[in-house]
């Protein structure tokens, strides 16, 4: 994959989050609605949670595995994230090009950043929860991670807020179908006033409140 050629990146999406603030009910919801938009499937060593299938919400491999990829060059990015690796393979990405549709990415902020630095022309979307509250409440809600789990998470979010300010829109999800509209918006050419020097003056009190 070549990177540099921004003809074939122009209609890359990536949508980050703290954890429990809903970024992958949107996204499926998302793609539900637009069938021209295909989610990468990325990488993963952690393990295989109630539910998800392999090769379908990641690929579940393990920790040589992961690293053998790595070295070989075969990702586009990758993270550490609670303890276990992500990444986008170069190859999932090729896949989705190849086929015509546009690629959505659904990653942690370390591997966002990194896109950006190999594609500017990649559009970053940071979805904000309404308060802090309520991301407690959706992880309990999750019934996946014990309480201290939770509260780790919960004590790591301010960190991840903050890089907010790297990417290009913001949208708070609140009210569900409301973010999930504008998420269409945005990923449609029609999202400006969900740009981050707009929202930054309209969410200024949220912001604030949340990584205080």
């Amino acid at each position: 994959m070549t990177t540099s050629n921004s003809n074939s990146s122009n209609f890359l999406f990536v949508v980050a989050a703290a954890s429990g603030t809903g970024k992958t009910s949107l996204v499926a919801a998302l793609r539900e609605r637009r069938p021209d938009l295909a989610v990468s499937v990325s990488h993963t060593t952690r393990s295989i949670r109630p539910g998800e299938m392999d090769g379908q919400n990641y690929y579940f491999v393990d920790h040589d595995a992961f690293l053998a990829l790595q070295s070989a060059d075969g990702f586009l990015e990758s993270a550490e994230v609670f303890g276990h690796l992500y990444g986008t393979s170069l190859a999932e990405v090729d896949r989705i090009r190849e086929s015509g549709q546009c690629t959505l990415l659904e990653i942690d902020w370390q591997g966002a950043l990194q896109i950006k630095r190999k594609i500017p022309e990649a559009q970053l979307i940071f979805i904000l929860p309404p308060s802090l509250d309520a991301l407690r409440q959706r992880l309990t809600l999750r019934g996946q991670d014990s309480l201290d789990v939770i509260e780790h998470r919960l004590s790591l979010s301010v960190q991840e807020i903050s890089q907010y300010a790297a990417f290009d829109f913001l949208v708070v999800n609140d009210a569900f179908d409301l973010a999930l509209s504008q998420l269409e918006e945005i990923v449609s050419g029609r999202g400006e006033t969900l740009k981050r020097a707009v929202q930054e003056v309209a969410l200024e009190d949220l912001l604030a409140s949340l990584l205080s």
